[in-house]
């Protein structure tokens, strides 16, 4: 294994951590370096050359706010950014824009804990990333004296590209060009992105699946002529995406926060070890719990929860990832992914760290669709439990809390409930658990709606809106109430080899 590279810092405060490739070890970049870059130029993701542990006890963050949690964190990561940059990057992200002033609430149903991840612009978890991103990119451009315009690229199952038009819409020095699977998302979720505002902003359909959205994304990353080309013209890409590190770092927070809400409210003890259930797709989320988990949060087990795109599940269980499987359109779209992109920095990690052999089994996943891990890296996997649950157990989970409680969680919090509570059974675990809420349910209407009575499919979709919040007393989101009459601004619909094109289109280069 090489050795990590750690240096004091100036100040003495706490050690600066470099970022590397998961495919070349030896290229070392600093964090701000890593934002502006989000892909290594080898096609790896930057992973931190080691995960510093919170020099804050539990007790202390207990009095926290959210705002404050994420400085404790964000220091530990971000460490060629300064106080003084951090905190604004911080306090421009979480204000107002959240819908209440503990930016994520913990709520308890039927003896589990929700941490409702979407109270920000756009009701989805990636706005507690995305709010911060746009000020952590500007703030990284800045300080290495970036000439050219940004140009965000992103590929979307339903809702970073949203939160990321949201967050970078009207941005000086930045243009955005966000591609989504055209008949893979739910109306919500369309509606929200090609009602987008913003000079800046550009949405285009792509006729295929997410999948290919994201390697056709990674496949412009990676081409160098293209990238001549922007430079010529001015411009640079960089990601929104989950794979960029300025997006994972800001959501190790919320399960920090988390946890010292619940030893605050009583509900654990101090050092007491909670469990961690999150719906899982693309991998980012479950892996900023295990990087807390790392940083010392007591969590023991981290439940990684599937839809019936159940690769993630099948690899905790065989030891081989394997994508070449029939691709499911499922009523929790932001999750129907075959190709778990985070799931690298894990894999870099149960490795040894050794860039090489990372590379060889992405290699093998790129040629072939499958790789399969060593015995030993399996070993290290024990704290994950993999699970997954079909379109009808998902639909009666969200009946069964609303008949028991009254609370109404969407298609994709619902997977994980579903999950866990299949889990608890099994193993008789009564470790308190946290389930990361990752969306409202008023983003999946028909779905959770129809889940809790069939009749109600008969109805429009801001019908159903209306229904939702009269039988769940809960007040309709801003975000939900601004497109229900908005124009459409954008109608761009392409091929998945015409991606290219589209980009050059908008940004008006040859």
């Amino acid at each position: 294994m090489r050795k990590s590279i750690i240096n004091k810092k100036d100040k003495g405060e706490h050690m600066a951590i470099y970022y590397s490739s998961t495919r070349n070890a030896n290229d070392k970049v600093t964090a701000s370096q890593a934002i502006l870059k989000g892909l290594a130029d080898d096609g790896g993701l930057f992973v931190p050359s080691e995960i510093p542990a919170l020099d804050v006890s539990l007790k202390d963050l207990a009095d926290m706010t959210y705002q404050q949690t994420a400085y404790e964190v964000l220091k530990l990561f971000l460490t060629d950014f300064t106080e003084e940059e951090l905190k604004h990057c911080i306090d421009s992200a979480y204000d107002s824009k959240f819908d209440t002033e503990e930016i994520a609430p913990l709520v308890e149903a039927d003896g589990a804990y929700y941490l409702e991840l979407f109270h920000g612009a756009t009701i989805a978890f990636k706005d507690m990333a995305l709010s911060i991103l746009p000020h952590l990119l500007i703030t990284a451009a800045r300080k290495n004296e970036v000439k050219n315009d940004i140009v965000i690229l992103t590929a979307t199952s339903g809702d970073t590209g949203k939160a990321a038009l949201a967050g970078f819409a009207d941005v000086k020095g930045t243009k955005i060009v966000v591609f989504y699977p055209k008949n893979g998302v739910s109306p919500i979720q369309e509606k929200q992105m090609v009602t987008q505002k913003g000079d800046n902003t550009y949405v285009v359909g792509i006729k295929g699946n997410f999948d290919q959205a994201q390697t056709g994304v990674k496949q412009m990353f990676n081409d160098s002529a293209f990238a001549e080309l922007m430079d010529a013209n001015g411009y640079q890409f960089s990601s929104a995406n989950s794979i960029n590190i300025g997006r994972l770092v800001p959501q190790i927070a919320y399960y920090v926060y988390a946890y010292a809400k619940l030893l605050k409210e009583g509900v654990i003890a101090d050092g007491e070890k909670i469990n961690v259930a999150v719906p899982t797709g693309n991998f980012g989320n479950i892996l900023a719990a295990f990087y807390a988990k790392n940083m010392g949060l007591p969590i023991a087990k981290l439940i990684c929860a599937s839809n019936e795109n159940k690769v993630l599940f099948d690899f905790f269980e065989t030891g081989t990832y394997d994508k070449n499987r029939e691709f499911m359109l499922t009523s929790s779209p932001s999750m129907d992914i075959l190709i778990s992109s985070n799931l690298e920095r894990l894999i870099y990690r149960i490795a040894g760290n050794d860039a090489e052999k990372n590379a060889a089994l992405m290699k093998s996943l790129t040629e072939t669709g499958v790789y399969a891990i060593t015995p030993q890296m399996r070993g290290q996997l024990a704290d994950f439990v993999g699970g997954y649950a079909t379109e009808e157990e998902t639909a009666a989970t969200i009946k069964d809390l609303y008949e028991k409680t009254g609370y109404i969680i969407d298609t994709h919090t619902a997977v994980a409930a579903s999950v866990y509570t299949k889990y608890r059974k099994e193993h008789a675990d009564d470790a308190k658990t946290v389930i990361a809420s990752t969306a409202s349910p008023f983003k999946f209407t028909r779905s959770v709606m129809k889940a809790i009575d069939p009749q109600y499919d008969t109805m429009g979709d801001f019908e159903l809106v209306d229904e939702l919040s009269k039988i769940g007393n809960v007040k309709i989101p801003k975000a939900i109430e601004e497109i229900r009459n908005a124009p459409v601004v954008h109608d761009h619909v392409c091929e998945v080899a015409q991606m290219p094109d589209a980009v050059k289109e908008f940004l008006g280069i040859r």
